[in-house]
């Protein structure tokens, strides 16, 4: 493996990387975020902004992961994009539409197993469609579809505490999709696996995004998750959170865990650790004072 000094450049793309972008580029732009801000109200009765003037556009079918440090208002972006919070500023369009709350156009996973227990997994999928007035019979024939697609069908009648883990964010993405949602809204969902579980699931993840028409909005903290699994990768900083960059990601499609060790996926995966950690930010984290809590006389190292 060659060493960090010398990857190749992040920017720089293959021809047929190139092409895919200039592919997405002509389709039609589904989410448009316009000047959008949010502020809450701190103890002290003084606003405080989490947000502050997020632009970007996605377009259809895109995979797009969101990544920043801890408290740059990810999970309030995707939040405000699935209607369950509001922007004090700005906007977010939906085709072309004022997002004002939830709707069946915005499928949510969340990281939390978010399942009725006292369902089995075909009435968990079923949920939604039932609920916007689909019939019982056209709701289970398309349950039973999505389950297949996720590869959980001899589970159809199992209940979620009879399910492992990676197996319950299955049914959670079957669940969300059951609606055929414009867009996939993803806020950390693999964090709780373990790592096995978590490489397994990015695998299924994108099976089943290559073979149905919605655009995924994927938060995570994970960087290799991030270049993984993304066409473009949104990169917050934060105090308040705004978009620091938005990188184009070079790594070729189909991806493949080998591709871990590849140059140019260390390339990018150490662009976006120097926007997340900067070096003076680690230099001064190294230099910080922690006091010795211990009266072992030998040192550890």
């Amino acid at each position: 493996m060659r060493p960090l000094s010398e990857l190749p450049d992040y920017r720089e793309m293959s021809p047929d990387v190139r092409d895919r972008f200039a592919r997405i580029r002509q389709r039609p732009v589904v989410l448009s975020v316009e000047g959008l801000g949010r502020a809450f109200t701190g103890a002290q009765g003084q606003a405080i902004d989490a947000l502050d003037d997020i632009n970007f556009e996605i377009r259809r079918r895109e995979f797009i992961c969101v990544i920043g440090p801890s408290g740059c208002g990810k999970s309030t972006l995707n939040r405000i994009i699935a209607g369950l919070d509001f922007p004090s500023r700005g906007q977010v369009l939906l085709d072309g539409q004022p997002v004002r709350g939830p709707g069946p156009d915005r499928g949510m996973v969340f990281q939390s197993y978010t399942l009725f227990p006292w369902l089995t997994v075909k009435k968990n999928v079923m949920f939604g469609p039932l609920a916007r007035g689909v019939g019982p019979n056209l709701a289970e024939r398309e349950a039973c579809q999505w389950i297949d697609m996720v590869g959980l069908t001899e589970f159809a009648y199992h209940y979620p505490t009879q399910l492992s883990g990676g197996m319950k964010q299955r049914v959670a993405i079957a669940r969300a999709l059951a609606n055929k949602p414009r867009i996939l809204l993803m806020d950390e969902p693999f964090g709780a696996l373990d790592a096995q579980t978590r490489a397994t699931m990015q695998g299924h993840l994108l099976k089943i995004w290559q073979n149905i028409d919605a655009t995924v909005f994927f938060v995570t903290h994970d960087l290799q998750e991030a270049t993984y699994l993304a066409d473009r990768i949104i990169v917050l900083g934060r105090n308040p959170g705004h978009v620091a960059e938005i990188i184009q990601n070079p790594v070729s499609r189909p991806r493949r865990p080998d591709q871990f060790l590849d140059p140019t996926f260390l390339a990018v995966q150490q662009r976006l650790e120097d926007l997340i950690h900067p070096p003076q930010q680690l230099t001064e984290q190294k230099s910080s004072h922690v006091p010795r809590m211990t009266l072992v006389g030998d040192d550890v190292f």
